[in-house]
C-alpha cells in the first residue's frame, strides 16, 4: 500500500505579497491560560480535538509512537472519520522514526499528513539536522489554539521517569486565534484569504503594545525569509523597556551579543534580571555553551539559576508585570538562525503573575544559584568564543546552499507502508 506524504517548505511563501500578509499585529480581548507540562497540556488539547466539528490543524517537531502518540493518533483518526478536516505537519528530523504503519493508519482515515524535509539515513546517520520545523501549534475549528514548547511525546508526563521534561504551553481563545489559524493554514500550504488591515513589514507592530490592557496577544515567528529576527527582536525590545523585573527560562541559552548586552544593560540599570537555565540537561553541550556566558552576565548583577530537578525544556520569559512570551523558540543559534519557530507575546497582568509564580517556584525549590565570582576568569575569552560560534552558525545556512536558507519547493513523495 502506498501513502502520500507531502514534503512541505514552510519557510517559503509563494510570493512577496503573501509574506507581507503574514505580519501579525496585537489583538485585544483574548483569554490565555498557562499549561504547565503534559499533565495540563495533553488533556486540554485532546479534549478540544475530540470536540472538533470542522477542522484540526497541527504542527509539531516531535511525535513518538508512545502512549501519547497513540492517543493522538486515535483522536485524529476518529475526527477524520466523522468528517473533520485534519492536517498534520511533522518535522522530518524530529518525527523521522515514525513507522510507515503509523502514518498509513492516519492517511487511510483521511488525515492529510505532511513532512517537512524528510530524509532517509545515510550510512545509518540522519542528515537533516539543520532543517527543522520546530513549531508546536494546534488550532481547532479556528476557535481555540495551543502554542508552546510541548511535543506529543510521553517524556512530558511525570510518570516517564527522571528524564521527564519541564515545559510550558498556552491555550488561547479570542480574536488572536484567527491569526494563529491563518498562519497555520498558510504554513501548511493550504489556501488562505488575505485579511484586510494586516500591516506590511515596514509598518510591523512593536513587540511592546502601546496599550497595557488585559488580554493582548500577538503572534510572532521566524523563518528564513522576511522574518529571520522577529523573535530575537521581541526579546531585545522588551528587555530595553524593563523597569522592574525580567525572568527568562530557556532550555538552550546561547544568544547573540545584542541580546546578551540587553540582558546585561537591564541588570545594570537596576532591573531584577533572573535567568533559569538547564542544570540537568538532555544535551550536555547546551549546558557547556550556556556556562561560557555566565561570567559576562554575573558580573553585572544578573542572577542565574540552574534547574536541577529534571531537564528544562521551556521557552518562556516575562518582563515587569504584564509582558510575557511563550513558544517554541530557544535562545540559541538553531532557534534564532535556522529553525522555523513561533511564539506568542502576551500583555496580561494575570497571566504574567501566573507565569511568574510558576517560575519562582522552580527557582526557589528546585534550582541552584550560580555564585558570582569576585574576579571573573577568562570571561572576555569565553564571550569572544561564544560570539564567533554564534555568528558562524547564524550565517552557515546562507553560506551553504543546501541548508534552510535555500528555497525548496513543495513536492509530494511516496512512502511504502505495510499491508
Amino acid at each position: 500500500m502506498n501513502i502520500a506524504v507531502e514534503h512541505i517548505a514552510t519557510d517559503q511563501p509563494p510570493d512577496e505579497a503573501k509574506a507581507r500578509d503574514l505580519d501579525y499585529g496585537w489583538q485585544s480581548g483574548n483569554q490565555v491560560q498557562l499549561l504547565e507540562n503534559g499533565e495540563a497540556y495533553f488533556p486540554r488539547v485532546f479534549d478540544a480535538m475530540r470536540a472538533a466539528q470542522r477542522e484540526i490543524l497541527l504542527e509539531t517537531f516531535i511525535l513518538f509512537e508512545d502512549k501519547v502518540g497513540h492517543e493522538l493518533q486515535g483522536i485524529l483518526i476518529e475526527a477524520a472519520q466523522r468528517g473533520v478536516k485534519v492536517v498534520v505537519s511533522l518535522d522530518g528530523f524530529g518525527c523521522g522514526e515514525l513507522s510507515a504503519a503509523f502514518l498509513a493508519a492516519l492517511a487511510d482515515a483521511g488525515v492529510m499528513v505532511q513532512m517537512f524535509d524528510p530524509a532517509s539515513k545515510t550510512l545509518g546517520i540522519r542528515t537533516n539536522w539543520f532543517r527543522r520545523l520546530h513549531r508546536k501549534i494546534v488550532v481547532v475549528d479556528a476557535e481555540v489554539a495551543f502554542i508552546g514548547g510541548i511535543n506529543f511525546s510521553a517524556d512530558h508526563l511525570g510518570d516517564f521517569g527522571p528524564e521527564v521534561k519541564q515545559d510550558y504551553s498556552v491555550q488561547v481563545t479570542g480574536p488572536a486565534v484567527a491569526d494563529l489559524h491563518h498562519f497555520a493554514l498558510a504554513q501548511s500550504g493550504r489556501q488562505v484569504r488575505t485579511r484586510r488591515g494586516w500591516r506590511r513589514r515596514q509598518q510591523r507592530p512593536s513587540p511592546w503594545a502601546t496599550d497595557s490592557g488585559e488580554g493582548l496577544v500577538r503572534l510572532i515567528y521566524r523563518d528564513n525569509l522576511q522574518h529571520r529576527d522577529d523573535i530575537e527582536e521581541a526579546y531585545i525590545y522588551a528587555l530595553s523597556k524593563a523597569k522592574k523585573r525580567a525572568v527568562i527560562a530557556n532550555a538552550y541559552f546561547f544568544p547573540g551579543y545584542r541580546l546578551l548586552r540587553e540582558i546585561r544593560n537591564a541588570a545594570r540599570r537596576g532591573v531584577q534580571v533572573q535567568l533559569i537555565m538547564q542544570g540537568q540537561p538532555d544535551v550536555l553541550l547546551a549546558k557547556l555553551a550556556a556556562r561560557m556566558l555566565y561570567d559576562y552576565l554575573l558580573k553585572d548583577g544578573v542572577v542565574i539559576h540552574e534547574y536541577c530537578q529534571r531537564p528544562l525544556h521551556g521557552k518562556v520569559a516575562l518582563v515587569d508585570d504584564d509582558w510575557s512570551t511563550v513558544g517554541s523558540s530557544n535562545l540559541d543559534p538553531l532557534s534564532l538562525a535556522l529553525n522555523l519557530e513561533a511564539n506568542v507575546l502576551i500583555r496580561d497582568r494575570a497571566f504574567n503573575q501566573q507565569l511568574y509564580d510558576s517560575l519562582e517556584t522552580l527557582s526557589k525549590n528546585h534550582c541552584q544559584v550560580i555564585p558570582a565570582k569576585q574576579k571573573p576568569r577568562l570571561w572576555l575569552w569565553r564571550l569572544t568564543v561564544g560570539f564567533l560560534v554564534f555568528h558562524v552558525m547564524r550565517h552557515f545556512p546562507a553560506l551553504t546552499g543546501w541548508l534552510p536558507a535555500h528555497k525548496p519547493r513543495l513536492k509530494p513523495f511516496e512512502s511504502q507502508a505495510h499491508d
